[in-house]
């Protein structure tokens, strides 16, 4: 199919010259101003680094459960942790601090920050108890538990939806009917 290559300039030439169409009127005035063909990728696409990625990295190794607890919220104009790592290290750098100092700064004020937002979420609970009151949603949940926390009514609701209940009955007695039939049959 070596006629289907090219562009659309191309293609209408090969198919008007090989009278497999009539020439279209609008080919005359494309001819004298073809359109602009851009450069192609040769099927390589160049990978994106930006200079903090290395330090995000190096996030990762020391901090694998982040990945889970501190998940990127793409909707969030905020930028992960790892990023903000990543990010204070090069600052540090720039002011002439070494790399390993830098990152054990960066290192030491994500863990400070941690600690901030898990003491800040118990003192919230503890001043709800005493007013009497239920406690708040934990402000600085981890993914996992965000994800549970929404899965969380459709686990209950296979226990009381009636839908649902019909059709897990449906299946048991599909189930017992098979069994019957494999223990009158003599196995398989």
């Amino acid at each position: 199919m070596s006629f289907l290559k090219g562009d659309l300039l191309t293609r209408t030439r090969k198919l008007v010259k090989g009278l497999a169409k009539s020439k279209p009127i609008w080919l005359k005035a494309m001819e004298h101003a073809p359109p602009a063909t851009f450069p192609r990728a040769d099927g390589k696409v160049k990978r994106i680094s930006l200079p903090e990625d290395v330090y995000i990295k190096k996030f990762f190794q020391k901090h694998p459960d982040s990945k889970h607890e501190d998940a990127i919220k793409i909707c969030s104009f905020d930028p992960p942790p790892a990023r903000l790592f990543g990010l204070r290290v090069l600052d540090l750098k720039e002011q002439g601090v070494s790399e390993e100092e830098a990152m054990a700064v960066a290192d030491m004020e994500y863990r400070a920050e941690k600690k901030a937002k898990k003491k800040a979420y118990s003192r919230l609970k503890q001043i709800a108890r005493l007013q009497g009151k239920k406690p708040p949603p934990n402000p600085y949940p981890s993914a996992i538990k965000e994800i549970q926390a929404e899965e969380r009514k459709y686990v209950r609701d296979r226990f009381f939806n009636p839908k649902i209940l019909e059709i897990v009955q449906k299946l048991k007695e599909e189930k017992a009917a098979e069994a019957q039939d494999r223990f009158r049959g003599g196995g398989w």
